[in-house]
């Protein structure tokens, strides 16, 4: 079942290196470097879909389904699960689902590893030729795939405690934490436009905003871990009032299985409004933390596209925010909100990356620049 399971994850990541090598980029490294990145965005969408399906326990064993390396070979496992529990966890679909998943991650952890060979490789030769440099440096490859050796733990840790929202919510952080970490690394591979010297001091308001954005997405991960989207469903107030009655105690105790309090009992409804409210809430700090940020880059030489396109995102979070609560959370639109919550990791952990350019001019000089300022 091993071998059969690495071989899926081996023919996805084909696929992608393929592209890369058909690719007219003479910087087959770089390309490589962003279609990872690219598909580890689709992994968090499809992820996403995976959670808001309710199909994470669609194979209750992990690595494979059943002690198969497909749905295929468990049909009949799965089809008896199926008739024990209707409507529960277990069906065909869902089995399909989750294990799509699971070789969609299989697949971007062969890109890591080929993003760390092949980067090891080009710094002994930089070496050898004395030529070696920090942008050419393979450490941080080299951590990524412990990084996602680590996700594909909490991957696994997600089915064996059966969907615990504090390791469901851990797993999410660390699938946006690896988008941000690909997204340095493919920066650091592009030429990028001259920044002027006034954007180095973004550098903390930039690191502030990413932090606050992470915390928001945590908040988000607990709401839908918990099942407590559709806890407030009127906007913007909570049950008709501003402050509804909310029970934090057990709403934020972390360690506890889904739907229980810490003491075994059900999770009573305030806990869920506690969860949903301090998310709804926090997003008017995050949402004016990014904003004032993205507004001081659409001042700087150098980062107003950046600017630009980070306004852009926030304000579509905003809406598609807004409509998931009026039209009673679609799935199309929670994947979106997750996409969304993606994308402004992405594009602010760009920001920090161009930031720190121009607070280190040394580094920038090193790399040709193709592209007119902003």
């Amino acid at each position: 079942m091993l071998i059969q399971l690495a071989i899926k994850g081996l023919l996805v990541a084909l696929l992608a290196l393929a592209a890369v090598w058909a690719s007219r980029d003479a910087n087959k490294y770089r390309k490589l470097a962003w279609v990872t990145l690219f598909l580890t965005f689709d992994l968090i969408m499809f992820g996403a879909f995976t959670r808001l399906t309710d199909s994470g326990l669609g194979c209750p064993d992990w690595p494979g389904c059943y002690g198969h390396a497909n749905p295929l070979q468990a049909h009949e496992a799965i089809k008896a699960a199926e008739a024990a529990m209707p409507g529960g966890p277990v069906t065909v679909v869902k089995a399909w689902i989750e294990m799509l998943h699971r070789y969609f991650a299989m697949g971007v952890g062969v890109l890591i590893i080929a993003l760390m060979g092949v980067a090891w490789r080009n710094w002994s030769r930089a070496r050898r030729a004395g030529a070696a440099s920090a942008a050419a440096s393979p450490w941080l490859p080299s951590f990524l795939l412990f990084f996602v050796c680590l996700q594909g733990a909490f991957g696994a840790w997600t089915v064996t405690l059966k969907l615990q929202p504090v390791i469901v919510t851990i797993h999410l952080l660390l699938g946006m934490g690896l988008l941000a970490l690909l997204t340095w690394l493919a920066a650091r591979q592009s030429p990028h436009a001259s920044v002027a010297a006034t954007g180095s001091g973004l550098r903390l308001p930039a690191a502030l905003a990413l932090l606050v954005l992470f915390v928001q997405i945590a908040l988000g991960g607990w709401v839908s871990t918990n099942y407590a989207a559709l806890a407030c469903t009127d906007l913007p107030t909570c049950h008709g009032v501003w402050l509804p009655e909310m029970d934090f105690d057990n709403g934020f105790t972390l360690w506890r299985h889904l739907g229980k309090t810490a003491d075994g009992e059900f999770l009573p409804f305030p806990a869920l409004t506690a969860i949903h409210w301090t998310h709804r809430a926090f997003a008017l700090v995050a949402a004016g933390v990014i904003g004032w940020v993205a507004l001081r880059a659409l001042r700087i030489d150098g980062l107003r596209k950046s600017g630009a396109w980070l306004l852009a995102a926030l304000v579509l979070q905003i809406v598609i925010g807004i409509s998931t609560v009026y039209l009673n959370w679609p799935l199309a639109l929670a994947v979106a909100h997750n996409g969304c919550a993606a994308l402004l990791v992405l594009l602010l952990s760009m920001l920090n990356y161009k930031a720190n350019l121009a607070a280190a001019p040394h580094a920038a000089s090193r790399m040709t620049t193709h592209i007119a300022a902003a």
